[in-house]
């Protein structure tokens, strides 16, 4: 199955998070990569100490208000061909590519690649995609999608990211 967590809301990767935890808990094998992003989140000390979740990052950090790099594109595609060997190896029961939706949207990655990659996938394989910006040919390749629609955010008066509630 292919899920998709897109949409301007905050807690798309909160919801691929909180489905890799019930996986674990059922003994399943869950394998988080994520795309952009690079730091000591929360999330991933946490991750750490759960026996049956592996995260990886590929990325340099944050780059939304500037253009992608070189760099960034090689991280990208590194992690990519990291997460077919994942899923090629067939030794994860979920595999989360965390913010693939963003990385795919500025260029970092090729939607022919990733559209190969999720109809080759072993369909006892659970794929959960996350990020803003889903491509309309991702949504219909996949199985399930929910739009996180942004109602109110308390970062437009001002607040920043918070530890243990945004990173």
């Amino acid at each position: 199955m292919i899920q998709v967590y897109t949409g301007n809301g905050k807690g798309k990767t909160t919801a691929a998070l909180g489905l890799s935890l019930r996986a674990a808990g059922a003994g399943l094998k869950v394998y988080i990569g994520q795309f952009i992003k690079k730091g000591d989140y929360c999330e991933l000390k946490a991750l750490k100490k759960i026996k049956n979740i592996r995260a990886e990052q590929f990325g340099r950090g944050c780059f939304i208000r500037k253009s992608p790099t070189k760099a960034d594109r090689e991280l990208a595609q590194k992690g990519f061909r990291r997460i077919k060997k994942i899923i090629e190896g067939k030794n994860y029961d979920v595999v989360i590519l965390d913010e693939v939706n963003v990385a795919l949207k500025v260029g970092l990655l090729d939607l022919r690649d990733l559209l190969k990659l999720l109809h080759s996938s072993p369909k006892n394989t659970e794929l959960i995609l996350t990020g803003r910006w889903a491509h309309p040919q991702v949504i219909k390749a996949a199985d399930l999608v929910s739009e996180i629609k942004e109602v109110k955010h308390y970062y437009r008066k001002g607040i920043k990211s918070r530890i243990g509630i945004e990173c």
